[in-house]
């Protein structure tokens, strides 16, 4: 066979292969076509017009504001503004404490639940991935009841000697309660003098309210369980020669842990992070069903924010806005994630002591 004969025949299959492959994703192409990319675009347009939600957004009616919706919510001076100032901070203060805590956490139980000597490992996995597929509204509804003024949870802490809190009446911050506690009740000029998206610096400090601190706790309860899993599963998949070496070196358990299983770990470490932080900017069911952003909007997250918006006030080209700050938001901090956990070389200071020695003169 001669080889331009070869050539075509295999041109030939693998144009065939292009086109199975073409036919076979057609489906799921079209569907994310219809389903996602156009309301997306059809969104963000939304986001510089003025529609109302009555008739079509691409209606002669509406009208192209270009960025005054965005402009409304980051210097716009109002209500808006302080609004989405007060979202950002309570969200900002969700995210920097359910995302560390819940990742120490699932990593803490999936070491536990992953020794061999540990007997009923089964039992422990599901009783702790179980509250991560109860529904949401279910569980608010049981925050609900256990963090009542009267709840399980106060009457806990009365056993013990300590007054509890209405916890989602109550709208003070943490870090400002601790605060007083030791008599300092305001801030410094400086800090109460200055804002950012109409909200004091002081008030950028309060911390999170006592009732999003509720929120706190039951996403930590709800979401480590399945991260769990993801450690359980990248655990599993770990030599154990590299592990074996380090003890023969002398290694004790937290420095096999740490120097040579957590890096190992750093693929999954970083699913995990990220799947936490986009969850925790984009909190909205459990808010929508306990507080819907009460006491005094200290539980007002940007993407309940934006419902409200849309759907109540009929302000949807203000709500589309919204969504795509928080859609930046969150790109940006997984950019940041990834370049904070990206491998790097090791420095020729750290690799000095293993470099052979130099040595002065010639060999006789």
């Amino acid at each position: 066979m001669s080889t331009p004969a070869r050539t075509s025949r295999r041109s030939g299959i693998r144009g065939g292969e292009t086109a199975s492959g073409w036919l076979f994703t057609a489906p799921m192409i079209i569907l994310l076509g219809l389903f996602l990319v156009i309301p997306v675009l059809m969104a963000l347009w939304v986001s510089f017009s003025d529609w109302n939600g009555r008739g079509s957004p691409f209606g002669g009616t509406v009208s192209f504001v270009g960025l005054d919706n965005y402009s409304a919510l980051v210097g716009g001076g109002g209500l808006a503004e302080q609004d989405f100032g007060t979202a950002l901070r309570n969200n900002a203060w969700y995210v920097l404490l359910v995302v560390p805590i819940q990742t120490m956490l699932s990593l803490l139980l999936a070491v536990l639940v992953n020794r061999q000597i540990l007997r009923g490992r089964g039992f422990f996995r599901t009783a702790f991935y179980f509250p991560s597929v109860t529904s949401s509204v279910a569980i608010t509804v049981l925050w609900l009841f256990l963090f009542s003024s009267s709840g399980a949870v106060n009457k806990l802490l009365a056993f013990i000697g300590v007054n509890g809190p209405n916890w989602f009446n109550d709208p003070s911050g943490v870090l400002h309660n601790l605060l007083a506690a030791f008599g300092v009740d305001t801030g410094p000029a400086a800090l109460t003098g200055n804002t950012f998206l109409g909200i004091s610096f002081w008030e950028w400090l309060a911390g999170p309210s006592v009732a999003m601190s509720a929120f706190i706790l039951m996403a930590v309860f709800t979401t480590s369980g399945t991260f769990m899993l993801l450690f359980i599963a990248a655990l599993q998949n770990l030599s154990g020669d590299v592990v074996e070496a380090a003890m023969m070196d002398g290694a004790n358990g937290w420095q096999r842990f740490w120097r040579v299983t957590l890096p190992q770990l750093r693929p999954t470490l970083f699913t995990v992070l990220t799947l936490g932080l986009i969850g925790a900017w984009q909190v909205f069911d459990q808010i929508y069903t306990g507080t819907q952003g009460g006491p005094g909007k200290t539980t007002l997250t940007p993407a309940y924010l934006s419902y409200q918006a849309a759907f109540t006030n009929q302000a949807w080209g203000q709500g589309a806005a919204i969504a795509f700050i928080l859609f930046v938001i969150i790109v940006v901090f997984t950019l940041f994630q990834r370049w904070l956990l990206a491998e790097r070389g090791v420095s020729a200071r750290r690799m000095r002591p293993y470099l052979p020695i130099p040595t002065s003169g010639g060999s006789k």
